[in-house]
């Protein structure tokens, strides 16, 4: 699960979820925006499965027209229709026999298409197109989708059935915007995966994972990579990522508000302690209702010492 770069307490619950996932033979369903890792958690789930040994195929729904989605999904007989090879063609659940079928924007189906795949699930057979003959397949899905399927189902546009039957483990993945403190692992990682083979070197500084913090990333981890390759390629520093390199390649829009961007003023750290102290004493007293022995108690320390700071504060 390496392959699922993060260690953030949100990226952490992706795993811990992720393995559950891989020691059970069940349905998975990945929520998440375009861009967050989706196939990458679904084709890591299926390496340290049991069937890790057997194909992993992955289908985008959303990429095939309505009309060749039943091709491809249960395969096509000979001479199924006119210009139809004269040799069977396979669909995916044949072609994952034994392993993992990977449904990658699975809320894109078509309803008419939702039940036959709910019956092929069910039954573990499908039916390929022109044929009058059933073939058994033992696949595991793991579907996955960046829409609301809750919201659909209310629309009449997913059927509840195959939502219940797809969504035995759910695992959210949050935004990259939700897990920023993953940006400086991310970018190690990405850097590495983009000069491979390559004779530079990739580099960023803490200043340029900064600059990046300060966008919204509507394109998840797609775009970061984006981002870093054409910070590479413009750059001029030897593959050295500043602040600068960012900013260059950054879009403008989707940027923080300015505020939030903003440093604050840096205090006098005597300053910052003699304030936390004495908010300390004050809730002390607060809490003890005025009396100063059990305030010095809350506080840990002796009643003289109470007397002193009470006296410097006044």
């Amino acid at each position: 699960l390496a392959d699922f770069v993060g260690a953030s307490p949100a990226a952490l619950e992706v795993k811990r979820r992720a393995r559950l996932a891989a020691g059970r033979d069940m349905p998975v369903l990945l929520l998440g925006e375009t861009g967050t890792g989706k196939e990458v958690l679904a084709q890591a789930i299926h390496s340290v499965s049991t069937r890790a040994e057997k194909p992993f195929v992955g289908v985008n729904v959303a990429a095939i027209p309505d009309n060749l989605l039943e091709a491809e999904f249960f395969g096509v007989a000979p001479g199924a229709y006119t210009g139809a090879d004269r040799r069977t063609r396979e669909g995916k659940f044949q072609l994952a026999n034994g392993g993992t079928l990977f449904l990658d924007e699975v809320g894109d189906m078509p309803l008419p298409l939702q039940a036959k795949l709910l019956r092929a699930l069910q039954e573990g057979e499908i039916e390929p197109l022109g044929s009058n003959k059933v073939a058994s397949v033992d696949v595991r899905v793991i579907a996955a989708t960046s829409r609301n399927l809750e919201a659909m189902i209310a629309e009449g546009e997913f059927r509840s059935d195959l939502y219940y039957r797809l969504n035995v483990l759910e695992i959210p993945i949050p935004p990259l915007r939700d897990r920023l403190a993953d940006l400086g692992v991310l970018c190690e990682a990405l850097l590495g995966e983009i000069c491979d083979g390559l004779e530079m070197r990739g580099e960023i500084t803490d200043a340029g994972v900064a600059a990046l913090g300060g966008y919204d990333w509507p394109g998840n981890i797609r775009e970061l990579r984006n981002v870093l390759e054409r910070a590479l390629t413009m750059g001029e520093d030897g593959g050295l990522l500043d602040a600068d390199a960012i900013f260059k390649v950054l879009p403008r829009n989707g940027n923080r508000p300015a505020s939030s961007l903003v440093p604050q003023p840096v205090r006098p750290l005597a300053k910052t302690l003699a304030d936390a102290e004495a908010q300390a004493i004050e809730e002390a007293l607060v809490a003890s209702r005025g009396n100063r022995t059990r305030a010095a108690k809350l506080l840990g320390i002796s009643r003289s010492v109470l007397y002193e700071k009470l006296a410097k504060m006044s």
